[in-house]
């Protein structure tokens, strides 16, 4: 199958990674986590997120969302969120089966959650007979490729811990978000006061694992049990800490994250010059999205997989990975310029 652009979970698996599950591929260790490959790997999240930072590792992002949420939640919370978000849309309602919680969304804007959006959520505070808001939860970089600023996080925290609440992110896709804005992770997590935060890997050029980082250990006390009883806690874990030490060393999560992002503007860059086909977002991290005449889309599924996103309005995503080559680019670019003529 040729490289596509449906989603960077369909790509393979960064060298330097396959590398490192391999280099640990020798002799016994302790199971659980317990051995020294997890416990560098938990170092190193602590050189990029600060020492207070309490890594948890999982296999995919979506127990990453669940388990962080549901450490910091009761059953009679609320998490608010935009209409748009991952644990709304495609989570297949798990962070309501395990959490309890009532997820209460906002329309947001450029799929971005705004203070003046979560405000009127709370009216219900201390009603006894209304659930009760205890997340915001946000995603970094978005699920329509936009990018939150420290500033914007910083006010949503800030809004959040004023009113008793807590700060979650969906990080799935936070190295592209801190290439973009050309910042430290640290910069968009604990430095602006977030307090749960899914790391993604798996979209970044990993074989599977993803991490929920509490920047507050009060918050993850009782995590251990919950990850267990989630069924997520990964008995050779050292495949899992192995692939995590790599990323984030010689800065290969950035670098990959970068090059995705590049090769998202680049593929923004040339369809703009194509007749009968619009952008629809801001293109700040690796995905396109696109409105393309409908009677073109069975023949460019027939060459490149991708997800029609709005089937009413005819709108595309194209999402860029860290393998994606400018000879990729070129090829779709091409088949896309024939289609809509």
């Amino acid at each position: 199958m040729k490289r596509s652009f449906a989603s960077d979970n369909n790509a393979g698996i960064h060298p330097d990674i396959l590398a490192a599950i391999s280099s640990v591929n020798a002799g016994h260790v302790v199971g659980y986590g317990d051995d020294r490959y997890t416990q560098s790997a938990i170092e190193k999240f602590r050189e990029h997120f600060g020492g207070a930072a309490d890594a948890h590792f999982v296999f995919g992002g979506t127990a990453a969302n669940v388990l962080g949420l549901q450490a910091v939640t009761r059953p009679y919370n609320s998490i608010l969120c935009t209409d748009v978000a991952h644990i709304n849309t495609d989570e297949c309602g798990a962070p309501e089966k395990f959490t309890g919680c009532k997820l209460l969304t906002v329309s947001g804007s450029e799929g971005k959650i705004s203070i003046a959006e979560v405000q009127p959520l709370l009216h219900g505070l201390g009603d006894q007979h209304h659930v009760q808001p205890k997340v915001i939860s946000i995603s970094q970089s978005t699920e329509l490729g936009t990018v939150y600023t420290p500033a914007e996080i910083k006010a949503l925290a800030d809004f959040a811990h004023r009113n008793q609440m807590l700060l979650h992110m969906d990080g799935a896709r936070i190295s592209n978000a801190a290439a973009s804005l050309r910042v430290p992770l640290k910069a968009i997590t604990a430095d602006v006061g977030v307090n749960v935060l899914s790391f993604g890997g798996t979209k970044n050029g990993m074989m599977y694992g993803e991490a929920v980082i509490f920047f507050d250990r009060a918050l993850s006390q009782d995590l251990k049990y919950i990850r267990k009883q989630g069924m997520q806690l990964a008995s050779k874990m050292r495949f899992i800490s192995a692939q995590f030490s790599a990323l984030l060393s010689n800065d290969l999560w950035y670098r990959n994250a970068e090059h995705a992002n590049q090769m998202a503007k680049r593929l923004a860059q040339e369809v703009r010059r194509l007749r009968n086909v619009r952008i629809t977002q801001k293109v700040e991290a690796n995905g396109v999205f696109a409105i393309v005449p409908r009677e073109t889309l069975p023949a460019l599924l027939k060459e490149y997989f991708f997800y029609v996103w709005n089937e009413a309005s005819s709108e595309v995503r194209w999402m860029t990975s860290f393998d994606t080559t400018e000879e990729d680019i070129e090829s779709f670019v091409g088949l896309l310029r024939h289609a809509v003529g």
